[in-house]
């Protein structure tokens, strides 16, 4: 009787065995669903709360902890685009501003747009609220604007060149079709500012003429349309219209020195600062050639005659000469210089 007891006890272990081995492996097996089904619970609430955040802000506003838990956590089945930004007074980043002003056109175009979908945000991250993040990304000056793919890291080309590109709405639109495959129409708030001044600018033209409608001769003065012709090559040859396309920067200051730079190191873009100084420069050519023309033409005293040509050839030379040296600057190599180096 004891000896069957012991086999049947035998047995019972060998089965309890058994099955403890099916339920460990049973367990094991579903380890991985388990898993995989929390991920997507946890990406399904990261993607609630970027709708959410959304909702009340076409740019989600971030800080470090937000950027590392939405932005570089994975997985992650949605694209964002972050602009990096210094917008804090004391920065005094006036590129910052123009660049998220634009930056937020293009966010509000996607966000009330009927492409609209949870497979791309807008965010921005400030310096001052995320440093170690710039840090991180080795990120030296502001503003940049980075997109982050579903998948893997952000290759060279997931950067944005604001120097080449431009910082208009459309520029960054393309950039961000060429990077995630969407599509966005830009959707700019009505500007009437244009149309006012046009129309201030007619009807003081209007005015004028009717006050001088008893006398029009000035409408054939050669001077007059001279000048005004001038203006219009002045600022058709300084690169006017390339700021009105690409939508440049005025001028862009070193976050780390402090240093302000008016003119672009590179022949691909410019400031609209540097507009405005070549705009100068060649008016000031001008003017010393029409002063070597007026003293060559005039009749009149000889002395003053050459003091007229003195001045004028003096002002060619030294504003040709800064004007060689801006080019110069922009074509790195350019082996001619004049006076200025």
């Amino acid at each position: 009787m004891q000896k069957c007891n012991m086999a049947d006890a035998g047995v019972f272990g060998k089965w309890f065995l058994l099955f403890l081995f099916i339920f460990v492996n049973i367990l094991a097996s579903n380890t991985p669903f388990v898993d995989a089904k929390k991920k997507e619970q946890v990406l399904g609430d990261r993607v609630k709360q970027l709708m959410d955040w959304n909702m009340k802000r076409s740019v989600i506003r971030l800080n470090g902890d937000k950027f590392r838990q939405y932005v570089k956590v994975t997985p992650r089945n949605y694209s964002v685009v972050v602009m990096f930004t210094a917008l804090q007074p004391q920065r005094q980043c006036t590129v910052c501003r123009q660049v998220n002003d634009e930056f937020q056109i293009l966010a509000n175009s996607w966000r009330y747009s009927q492409a609209y979908s949870n497979k791309l945000f807008f965010a921005s991250l400030d310096y001052d609220e995320g440093h170690d993040i710039f840090t991180s990304l080795k990120m030296h000056s502001a503003p940049a604007i980075m997109h982050f793919p579903p998948k893997g890291k952000p290759k060279k080309g997931d950067t944005y060149d604001i120097q080449r590109l431009g910082i208009a709405s459309e520029a960054i639109t393309k950039w961000v079709g060429e990077r995630t495959d969407i599509v966005i129409r830009v959707f700019r708030p009505p500007n009437y500012s244009g149309t006012i001044a046009l129309g201030l600018l007619f009807s003081l033209v209007c005015g004028l003429l009717y006050l001088r409608r008893n006398n029009l001769e000035f409408l054939y003065n050669k001077t007059m349309w001279g000048i005004g012709a001038l203006c219009i090559v002045f600022a058709m040859t300084s690169g006017q219209m390339w700021n009105h396309i690409r939508g440049p920067p005025y001028a862009h200051k070193n976050p780390q020195t402090g240093q302000m730079n008016y003119i672009h190191g590179s022949s691909q873009a410019q400031f609209i600062a540097e507009t405005h100084i070549v705009i100068l420069l060649y008016a000031a050519i001008t003017f010393g050639i029409v002063l070597l023309n007026e003293s060559a033409t005039q009749k009149g005293d000889v002395g003053k005659r050459r003091i007229v040509t003195i001045l004028g050839l003096a002002t060619v030379v030294v504003f040709f000469s800064i004007l060689l040296s801006v080019f110069r600057s922009k074509y790195h190599g350019y082996p001619y210089s004049f006076l200025i180096r």
